[in-house]
């Protein structure tokens, strides 16, 4: 199937043209592996993108915003490493607007961290709009965003087996962005999930899985990355230990519910977590501030990140989220 032909049936999906039975023999007919064809990722993206609720941001601001974003399903167990990440970056100057959902194979999701945080999930699409343009970051909360998948979720859920859904939310922002630091829970996707956002129109991104399959960049040993820069992939390996960074287990990054990942994103906002902790969110930082552009490499980022703990800018950057969702 190519680009147009899993258009075309995307969007009869999409439109809720197929019976029950056709969506899932459709669904079924397209088992995420390491032959799925980049161009269906990419056509299934653009048609899900094209249904969603759009946030209505000005072109500056949809040019200027990264997402900070990871497939799930890495069954890793670790705090919301994306989630704390978010809020650094975005404390060291950058304009994140982040997507995201509920917990489906982890104790703490996204949203479920977010709200344990008392940032308010009920804004309406204006007001995270507004979000985003006073405090520089806001979540897109996939289940006010995307309508059309109430129809679809449930026949999918009757599916045991991977499907392309596995791998779509990342690459469906509703802002249309144009920067992207995105996390896969298999190193096979990580050249594709950058080609699919070259093909969408991503103007600079990172792509990252961890040796250990976490959609993080990992400190347990190396990552794999694909780049997106100047409309050149580039494929590399990420090394903590060549930015000074020491090994960790995978131990020491666990997490649990929604409250025990708050209390460990308020550690390392008030520089009381621990070296692993702390290190693993750098290292995502850095690497979204280079996406970004703000940082000219990792070790660049790196110190960005460091400084915005020591000036407790990510702790007034996270008590400023929560205010302005909660005044919208």
């Amino acid at each position: 199937m190519n680009y147009a032909e899993a258009k075309a049936e995307f969007t009869k999906l999409f439109e809720h043209q197929m019976s029950d039975e056709e969506m899932r023999e459709f669904l079924l007919s397209l088992k995420l592996d390491a032959t799925t064809p980049v161009e269906v990722i990419a056509a299934a993206a653009d048609v899900m993108r094209s249904f969603a609720i759009a946030l209505p941001i000005g072109d500056e601001l949809r040019e200027r915003a990264i997402d900070i974003v990871g497939t799930g399903g890495d069954k890793i167990g670790s705090f919301n490493i994306s989630s704390t990440t978010s809020i650094l970056t975005a404390a060291s100057g950058a304009t994140v607007a982040k997507h995201g959902n509920r917990s489906i194979t982890s104790k703490s999701g996204s949203a479920d961290v977010l709200e344990a945080l008392g940032v308010n999930l009920g804004l309406s699409v204006e007001q995270n709009a507004r979000l985003l343009e006073e405090a520089g970051w806001c979540f897109m909360f996939a289940q006010n965003h995307h309508p059309a998948m109430k129809f679809i979720m449930p026949v999918r859920k009757s599916i045991d087996t991977k499907t392309v859904f596995n791998v779509l939310g990342p690459l469906t922002n509703p802002a249309n962005i144009k920067k992207y630091m995105l996390g896969v829970f298999d190193k096979a996707f990580v050249p594709k999930m950058a080609e699919a956002l070259k093909i969408n129109g991503a103007k600079s991104a990172l792509v990252v899985s961890s040796q250990e399959g976490m959609d993080e960049i990992g400190i347990s040993g190396i990552t794999y990355a694909t780049s997106l820069k100047d409309g050149e992939l580039r494929e590399f390996e990420i090394n903590p230990e060549e930015y000074g960074l020491k090994l960790a287990p995978l131990e020491a990054i666990a997490g649990g519910d929604a409250g025990e990942n708050a209390k460990i994103m308020f550690n390392i906002f008030d520089n009381a977590a621990t070296d692993a902790q702390r290190d693993i969110v750098l290292l995502n930082t850095a690497a979204s501030l280079m996406v970004d552009g703000l940082a000219r490499d990792i070790q660049d980022g790196l110190e960005m990140g460091r400084e915005a703990l020591a000036n407790a800018r990510a702790k007034k950057k996270l008590k400023q989220i929560v205010e302005i969702s909660n005044k919208l």
